[in-house]
């Protein structure tokens, strides 16, 4: 409704206009080889990052009751609040690689910690770690792209990058829904957690020079 009725786009002057950059497919040629391993790193761990509803059905299967199961929710957001803020100023002091490679590791321990765990204390602590998790990762892959193209083709390069998670989203949570079905619980965060620590071995690799 704000975009439809409250927004408003100013008229385009001669000027503005020449600066204008259409998409074209020679575009995606000017992104560099560091960009498009980034793409390559979000397309892996996102084909492990299932839907968080697998997460709250964990929740429940460990006896978490009904009315409680909403309020890990509200645990993961509060710790991911939290830790955006430190935990970007830790990106601007120890460098953006290493923060987004502590978070996918991160987040593989707490995958494994999802498909081992036991009592319903255990999932409290699990669901703020993932919380944490979410403030080392989110904010700092969206800052290692903005280092690593230039500035006119960053709309480009955001736009490009959330295709590509966006086309990820879908398979993640078949992949995780059969093996649920199939193999059971403890499979499905396996494989998200194998799929986060692959995406980590190839930030390494290609930035051994920066760790």
């Amino acid at each position: 409704m704000l975009l439809a009725l409250g927004v408003h786009e100013k008229s385009k002057t001669a000027n503005t206009a020449s600066h204008n950059h259409p998409l074209h497919f020679s575009t995606f040629a000017n992104l560099s080889r560091e960009y498009w391993i980034l793409v390559v790193v979000a397309l892996l761990f996102n084909l492990g990052n299932s839907s968080d509803a697998f997460l709250l059905l964990r929740a429940s299967q460990v006896g978490i009751t009904a009315a409680f199961v909403p309020l890990t929710l509200l645990v993961m957001n509060l710790a991911y609040s939290l830790s955006a803020y430190p935990t970007g100023v830790l990106s601007d002091r120890l460098g953006r690689v290493k923060l987004l490679l502590a978070g996918y590791l991160l987040y593989a321990l707490v995958y494994l910690g999802f498909a081992f765990v036991q009592a319903a204390w255990q999932v409290w602590v699990l669901f703020a770690l993932y919380g944490l998790h979410l403030g080392m990762s989110q904010g700092v892959l969206l800052a290692l792209v903005a280092d690593k193209v230039p500035a006119a083709l960053r709309g480009t390069a955001f736009g490009f990058l959330n295709l590509a998670v966006g086309i990820a989203l879908l398979p993640a949570s078949i992949l995780a829904g059969e093996l649920w079905q199939h193999f059971g619980s403890t499979s499905t965060f396996i494989i998200s957690s194998i799929f986060a620590l692959v995406a980590a071995l190839l930030l390494v690799f290609n930035n051994s020079n920066h760790l």
